[in-house]
């Protein structure tokens, strides 16, 4: 028997964002060698601001991949950038539903999976996955990563309203509610204690190590380069790879850190050299940086392709993760990718949220709170004063393992299992021809 499991996912190549894609992507690719087949449910690329062609080779030749119509309602129902808010509930992706509701009915008939599955934080997404679990009866699993509702958010009433009937819809049908972080799981459990304790399970993001061991490769034909660089010649490079939210990654008091440090004479920019690569708020950060002096350390570099990121997280010689005390309960994926770049990493961070125990655990202490300038000034020039000197901690052996995708898409084939009901049994996957 053919196990085949159909997810709805709007991210998907050639779509380019953050790091967020690759969940998805890596469970496709995966999935197969836990004997379930992947149909993919996804958005025509007009919807998305930004695509790269790069990463349409990491789906699999076979994989069944049905992109349904879609509109952006910012950017294509709108007149001089205004729309109703009907239009953009619960999010601006709404006009994906119809045409995915009947693109994945067709999937199902002529496919037959025996489970949905659908990831936030598209919500739309779940919209079409309660739909078709209505329509069919099929198990459905529901991928949240993250909290889909906080004590302020969405702020908006209307907004609000609807998240709030949409997320008791789909823990109340789904027959499991996936999230990414121990603190994340903690709140729901919590927040819906009239359901079971089986309904919430754990699947952190992680790594691919197939896209890093190709990275790696390109970058060992490239090192005969850099050995013609001596050795201490140039600054140490430390780098943020993706967006700074200025509310939950706010990077002020860190660039205070760095001013003081600077006028001190304890750092300068033939020491370090401090990359924030795709920040999505350059406009902000800019004037920030040449108020403090700092623009000549701090660099703001624009998003490049996802091989190119990692390429960037081999050659840094540090990492930087940032994440504020109001999202205790969220890691950044980028995490598991720092971890598998074996780079010591500097966590601007609370240590007791999810980010901070997952640091500690693996091994790596050099945290300071995100909003503490003389902690971070103080813990910043330890860590430079430790790459210096060879001494600054990666990550555990144990920690990168559980950390690649791979670990990830076994636990989901378990789940898949236990929602269906179906045998255990290995079977071999009968691949299908891509639409």
């Amino acid at each position: 028997m053919v196990k085949r499991a159909l997810l709805i996912a709007y991210h998907y190549p050639p779509v380019q964002i953050s790091s967020g894609v690759q969940r998805t992507l890596a469970f496709s690719r995966d999935l197969p060698d836990q004997g379930w087949e992947p149909l993919v449910l996804s958005a025509h690329p007009r919807a998305y601001e930004k695509i790269s062609e790069g990463q349409l080779k990491d789906i699999p030749e076979n994989t069944v991949v049905q992109r349904a119509w879609a509109w952006d309602t910012a950017r294509h129902l709108s007149l001089k950038g205004r729309y109703l808010d009907a239009m953009a509930l619960p999010d601006r992706w709404v006009s994906w539903c119809p045409s995915a509701v009947v693109a994945g009915l067709n999937m199902i008939r002529k496919y037959k999976p025996q489970v949905i599955f659908s990831t936030y934080p598209i919500a739309t997404a779940h919209l079409i996955a309660l739909a078709l679990h209505k329509l069919t009866g099929i198990p459905w699993v529901a991928d949240f990563r993250d909290s889909m509702t906080e004590d302020s958010y969405p702020r908006e009433a209307r907004r609000r309203k609807v998240f709030l009937w949409l997320e008791r819809q789909v823990v109340n049908n789904c027959c499991k509610a996936i999230f990414t972080t121990p603190g994340a799981v903690k709140m729901y459990r919590e927040r819906y204690p009239e359901l079971p304790e089986d309904r919430w399970a754990l699947i952190p993001n992680g790594y691919n190590e197939a896209i890093f061991t190709e990275v790696e490769a390109s970058l060992q034909s490239d090192d005969s380069v850099d050995d013609l660089i001596a050795a201490g010649t140039k600054p140490l490079t430390l780098v943020h790879s993706g967006v700074l939210y200025p509310s939950e990654r706010d990077p002020r008091a860190f660039f205070a850190a760095v001013a003081s440090l600077k006028e001190q004479g304890k750092l300068s920019a033939e020491s370090v050299q401090i990359v924030l690569r795709a920040t999505g708020h350059d406009s902000l950060y800019a004037p920030m940086l040449k108020e403090h002096k700092i623009d000549d350390i701090i660099r703001l570099e624009a998003g490049v392709e996802y091989r190119q990121a990692l390429q960037e997280m081999l050659d840094a010689d540090g990492l930087l993760i940032f994440q504020a005390t109001n999202c205790n309960h969220q890691i950044p994926a980028k995490l598991y990718e720092y971890f598998r770049a074996q780079k010591p990493i500097f966590a601007l961070t609370d240590r007791q949220g999810d980010t901070g125990q997952t640091l500690l655990s693996a091994g790596i202490e050099s945290l300071a709170p995100l909003d503490d300038k003389d902690e971070l000034e103080k813990q910043l020039l330890i860590f430079i004063e430790q790459l210096q000197q060879g001494v600054a901690a990666i990550a555990s052996p144990e920690a990168v393992r559980k950390s690649s995708r791979q670990y990830g898409s076994e636990i989901l084939a378990t789940i898949f299992q236990e929602g269906t009901g179906l045998s255990d049994n290995t079977v071999t996957v009968q691949p299908t021809s891509q639409d």
